[in-house]
């Protein structure tokens, strides 16, 4: 069900509704249509049919807002999946990214000139362009000399009026003041107001001065005296209230790659706080601090230091110091200086800066996770907000201790606290149920108690957030009436007709924080623990495509929640399969990117076992007990379909019509023959002692290689090596994904029970695999009783590299690592092969699993398509070879590139021969 506003389609239905309602926020709207314009064009045309039509719009990025800003209860616009272009300017020196792009990426691709982005949020993993400029993002390090305001060089935006304007186009200014008159005249009206007030001009320097994303950035009306320069300015963090902001050039700053790092670990807040002015004016570039609540989640993570292990954090609390440098001699340089500096503090414990790169991620990773894991923390059913307030560095401790009174006395006393100690900025993660009326009542004081006290310390009520809908109403009490009323008339002035995101900074309803608050219904214990930050969003395959895993979780508590609309729930009934289960590849990305470690396709697994009909489950059952045969039966099919295309591609596409995508793969011209390869040894050397057995996966006697194939690789490499391996029959076994990817537990036992007869035998023995995501699939069935199980380019990287010798390198290689050798962490190995060989590497910026995921790939070649299409685009032409280490993933991406991609050992074969 889709309708039409302007040039672009709005997507009306029921299950993509639900699926945009929620962003990080504890806020819920749910949306009555989601538009996804592709370019700038299509946004004019939305925003002069919205104002046409009195439609309301609020724009949506990486959804990561922690304060409402994206979501709607009209029309929300998707701007993700577009908009993601990035280019590098002047060698890293600026850089001109799309309103959809990740901070993550952009950084990616800055890497290699030694550069990134001013701003740097905890979420850029997931946080977009347009979001970061839209809330003036900043961060640890960022502070107010790096963030968008001070970084941004220039900007195309769309106003209201459905104008677009290129800001460093020369004519811009010109083009303003000719074609936005009331808009140019009104500003300057308001410069001249403010530019002739002494006071509002003392306010507008203190407010400033510090971490300030509270209403709009009237400094602009200040420093600036050129309409284009006033808008573009005023645009940021605007939070989508004035104008959408579509593509941003930036001027970077230097990337530190040479770091250090300490967590000096204090008896109390107050000596923590107390020795914040000191390591202020060292000039340690982060100081972070968190309470001894916070640091209580923190030591229950695998990698907390032995510090937090030992301490019994009662009253404690900690200062993490951070020393970035662009080069190692320079970092040295300020070591001991630094250490001179920690050891001097009389409270502090004898402490030491790192420069280990283990222990120092380790360190920073726990306080930048830290928002994830205490949300993660909370109870079930209760939603979280996160405060964020920031004071002059002179009232920091004051402020804290003050904040640690009001936590107590509202009910409030575990609620975790943490801070940008460095810029006075405060962070206070609360826990409620708002389906209780005491909670919604005990927040409600709260929060006119911490508005009160943030400002009798002078302080602002958001540093990072933004406005929102959590502090609109407390608007005017920040800037009193005169600036507060100089925000109305800019809102005005841009969007007379309020067409965008109302009710966000601007808002006349004093209750507007304490409505549209979220509920968050218990649902499946796989999931129950996601706090919808949407970290997972930009590593999933299908987010192109369907659904992204927040979305899958959120259609559960939102069908938990309406589970009494039986007319609702039957529209998302009718999407549901396709959208949640049948194009969900299962490829434990998200669990790589969830801070708080879910696995979403735990939950689709489960609910596609749920679904499993009786005959998939008896065919797959019986293919468990006689695999050998499956599988060659399978290879031959493969190799007849392509001795007659035309007729095999017509066969599958009648059998899709007929029995469902689910139950028939497709089949074009793009897949290989069949292998024919037999998986079981046909003689034994025992010569000499093998240091391992090869457990060929059925992957490679499925599908044909493109070129000398993995297995003879393998082969010749460890006889070029000398290096003896056993070949283990494996005829008849499988790592068992096949059952586990679709839920079908009783084949999948089946399997288990076959694999350990033979590997149980072999538990000093280690296991070589030679498919990523097979020697995944073998891992997990084998945790707990099995061997040492070893991807194959491990096995190679380890034993084999060291002893051979490049005769002919590759001028230049292509890898795609796979989500499978992600999560194995196998790809420092796969690098370290290509290097061996080839005199160029490149793994894409916008490297992503590629959706093939088993039979993903053949039931539904749209994943694939839509999985690979940026990385695709990114490695078409250019390159010498191309290369990845599992079979189905060199046929998604030689499909998607038309570049013939092979195994990573075939490679290395080829450049040792």
């Amino acid at each position: 069900m889709s309708s039409t506003l302007g040039d672009v389609t709005v997507d009306d239905r029921a299950i993509t509704r639900l699926a945009m309602s929620h962003d990080a926020s504890p806020f819920l709207l749910t949306p009555s249509g989601v538009a996804t314009p592709s370019s700038v064009d299509e946004v004019a045309s939305l925003m002069v049919e919205a104002a046409r039509t009195r439609r309301r719009i609020t724009f949506r990025g990486g959804g990561t807002s922690l304060c409402g800003q994206s979501i709607s209860s009209d029309l929300l616009v998707d701007v993700r999946r577009h908009f993601r272009d990035i280019e590098v300017l002047d060698d890293g020196a600026r850089v001109r990214a799309g309103a959809g792009a990740t901070l993550r990426a952009v950084n990616t691709r800055l890497a290699r000139y030694g550069r990134r982005l001013g701003p740097d949020p905890t979420s850029d993993v997931a946080c977009t362009i347009g979001g970061i400029v839209a809330n003036n993002s900043s961060g640890m390090l960022s502070g107010v000399e790096q963030n968008s305001y001070q970084t941004l060089e220039s900007m195309v935006f769309v106003l209201p009026s459905g104008r677009v304007v290129d800001t460093a186009d020369p004519s811009a200014d010109i083009t303003l003041r000719l074609e936005e008159t009331p808009l140019v005249g009104g500003l300057h009206m308001l410069r001249r107001r403010l530019r002739t007030n002494p006071a509002a001009i003392a306010d507008i320097n203190r407010l400033y001065s510090v971490k300030n994303t509270m209403g709009y950035g009237l400094n602009a009306l200040l420093e600036f005296h050129r309409p284009v320069d006033i808008i573009r300015h005023l645009l940021i963090g605007s939070e989508g209230t004035l104008g959408f902001v579509a593509e941003a050039t930036f001027r970077t700053v230097p990337l530190a790659r040479h770091s250090a790092a300490a967590l000096a670990l204090f008896p109390s807040l107050d000596d923590a706080t107390a020795a914040v002015p000191s390591l202020i004016e060292h000039g340690f570039e982060a100081i972070e601090l968190m309470d001894a609540a916070s640091l209580r989640v923190a030591r229950a993570q695998p990698d907390a230091p032995t510090i937090l292990r030992e301490a019994p954090l009662t009253t404690e609390a900690a200062l993490l110091v951070e020393l970035h440098e662009v080069n190692a001699v320079t970092l040295a340089e300020r070591l001991e200086a630094a250490g001179a500096e920690l050891r001097s503090i009389p409270a502090l414990a004898r402490v030491e800066l790192t420069t280990e790169v283990r222990e120092r991620n380790a360190l920073v990773e726990l306080r930048r996770g830290l928002y994830a894991l205490v949300a993660g923390a909370r109870a079930s059913g209760s939603t979280t907000l996160l405060e964020d307030v920031c004071v002059p560095p002179e009232h920091f401790a004051a402020a804290c201790r003050d904040l640690v009174t009001l936590l107590d006395n509202s009910g409030y006393p575990e609620a975790p606290m943490f801070a940008h100690a460095r810029d006075g900025n405060i962070h206070i993660l609360l826990s409620e149920r708002f389906d209780d009326p005491v909670g919604l009542l005990r927040y409600r004081k709260f929060t006119r108690k911490l508005v009160r006290l943030t400002l009798r310390h002078h302080g602002v009520l958001k540093a990072e957030h933004g406005t929102g809908r959590a502090m609109a109403p407390f608007l005017r009490e920040q800037y009193g009436d005169e600036l507060y009323e100089v925000m109305r008339e800019i809102k005005h002035l841009f969007d007379p007709h309020g067409v965008l995101n109302p009710g966000v900074i601007i808002s006349d309803d004093p209750d507007a924080h304490l409505k549209h608050l979220k509920l968050m219904p218990t649902i499946e214990p796989e999931v129950d623990a996601c706090i919808e930050c949407g970290f997972c969003e930009p590593v999933c395959p299908s987010r192109d495509l369907t659904l992204t895993p927040r979305q899958r979780i959120v259609l559960q508590r939102e069908l938990s929640a309406r589970r009494d609309d039986a007319e609702l729930v039957a529209q998302v009934e009718a999407d549901y399969d396709y959208a949640v289960l049948e194009t969900c590849a299962v490829d434990g990305m998200c669990e790589v990117a969830c801070p708080l470690g879910i696995n979403t396709g735990d939950l689709v697994r489960r609910q596609r076992q749920e679904r499993a009909g009786g005959v998939e489950t008896a065919a797959w059952n019986r293919a468990a007990k006689a695999w050998g045969l499956a599988t060659r039966m399978g290879s031959a099919a493969l190799t007849m379909a392509k001795s007659s295309v035309p007729l095999a591609t017509v066969a599958t596409r009648l059998g899709r019509r007929t029995l469902g995508a689910e139950a028939v793969p497709g089949y074009d011209a793009t897949l290989p023959p069949g292998s024919g390869l037999r998986r079981r040894p046909r003689r034994r050397n025992r010569s000499r002692p093998a240091v391992a057995a090869y457990f060929p996966s059925c992957l490679q006697s499925m599908f044909g290689p493109s070129g000398q194939g993995v297995f003879a690789a393998f082969n010749e490499l460890c006889n070029r090596a000398q290096v003896p391996v056993a070949l283990l029959d494996a005829e008849d076994l499988c790592c068992g994904s096949p059952w586990r990817a679709k839920g079908l537990t009783e084949g999948y036992q089946t399997m288990q029970a076959k694999v350990r007869e033979v590997l149980g035998r072999r538990e000093d023995t280690t296991v070589v695999v030679d498919a990523a995501s097979c020697t995944a699939g073998l891992t997990t069935m084998t945790d707990g009783w099995g061997p040492e199980v070893l991807d194959v380019v491990t096995f190679a990287a380890r034993e084999l590299v060291p002893r051979l010798e490049v005769r002919r390198s590759l001028p230049s290689l292509v890898l795609h690592p796979t989500c499978a050798s992600t999560r194995l962490d196998v790809n420092d190995d796969l690098l370290a092969i290509a290097h061996f060989i080839a005199d160029e590497v490149t793994v894409p910026p916008s490297w992503a699993c590629c959706g093939f995921a088993g039979d993903r790939g053949l039931l539904h070649p749209e994943l694939t398509e839509a999985a690979t299409r940026d990385e695709a685009a990114e490695v078409r032409t250019g390159f010498f070879a191309y290369a990845s280490l599992n079979r189905t993933c060199e046929i998604a991406m030689s499909r998607a590139t038309g570049r013939t991609y092979v195994h990573i050992l075939e490679l290395l074969a080829e450049a040792t021969r």
